[in-house]
């Protein structure tokens, strides 16, 4: 399925750099349009029917992040692309597709395109029934699909269906909870951690810490030498709060038993 996509950057040879990019190695993605500017990309948004837009952040006069109110409502998915990586908790929280980092790498710029192309799939394939709002729908976050387990993740907009086995751990930011995947992606939700807690299968998953969440799946190991620490297959350490450290042995031991 193609993505009509606009590219907003102020940066003449960004332009040029990420169309020819595109061009070469995304054939899914149909460029409807270059704008040098917020302004400029508001009107061709006007014009155009578009399904995604790759944003630059830093830009004179408005940045990005201006021209999010104008695509609320719109099912207008939108990729980052910025030199600065300061920006990049909140493009996620703005529950951007993607942040791309300058210069833009070809594989994570497919990545970032097949992620969009998967969701407006999902949407085509009818996932919420006719009669049911998105909101309706997200009110049931957790469902069976194909005998394996699913959560829904929603966001401004629209959901993202994952399945659990792919969640290594999910970490409090405030009111956000932030689900770190397998893959290295994030995912930000504006739900707090407690809600997932409830929803998922206390078998795997334990709350280890007042603001973390982990996955068995990806436990490699314990230890108390530099405080109470979980480590996980990819050499992440999670700390693990003395008062759940207990029920965090006990359910581990019950895990790898099985």
């Amino acid at each position: 399925m193609a993505l009509n996509a606009l590219i907003v950057d102020d940066e003449e040879y960004s332009r040029k750099s990420l169309y020819f990019l595109l061009q070469e190695h995304c054939p899914e993605v149909v460029v409807e349009g270059i704008a040098k500017s917020v302004a400029e990309a508001r009107e061709q948004i006007r014009e155009q029917s578009l399904n995604l837009i790759f944003l630059d952040i830093a830009m004179p006069k408005e940045s990005g992040f201006d021209l999010l109110p104008d695509l609320e409502g719109k099912n207008i998915m939108v990729i980052f692309t910025t030199a600065y990586d300061q920006y990049a908790l909140k493009a996620l929280k703005a529950s951007a597709i993607d942040y791309l980092l300058k210069p833009i790498d070809i594989d994570e710029l497919k990545l970032a395109v097949k992620k969009a192309g998967e969701r407006v799939e999902l949407k085509s394939k009818n996932v919420v029934d006719a009669g049911d709002t998105l909101h309706d729908y997200a009110v049931n976050n957790s469902l069976q699909a194909n005998g394996e387990n699913k959560i829904t993740l929603t966001h401004t907009n629209g959901f993202d269906v994952i399945d659990t086995a792919d969640i290594v751990y999910i970490e409090a930011d405030s009111n956000y909870s932030v689900f770190h995947l397998q893959n290295n992606e994030k995912i930000i939700i504006s739900k707090p951690l407690k809600e997932f807690e409830e929803m998922l299968d206390r078998q795997n998953f334990v709350r280890i810490h007042k603001s973390v969440i982990v996955n068995f799946r990806y436990v490699k190991g314990y230890s108390h030498k530099n405080g109470l620490q979980v480590l996980l297959d990819d050499k992440t350490s999670l700390p693990v709060s003395r008062r759940r450290s207990n029920e965090f042995q006990e359910k581990a031991k019950a895990y790898f038993k099985s």
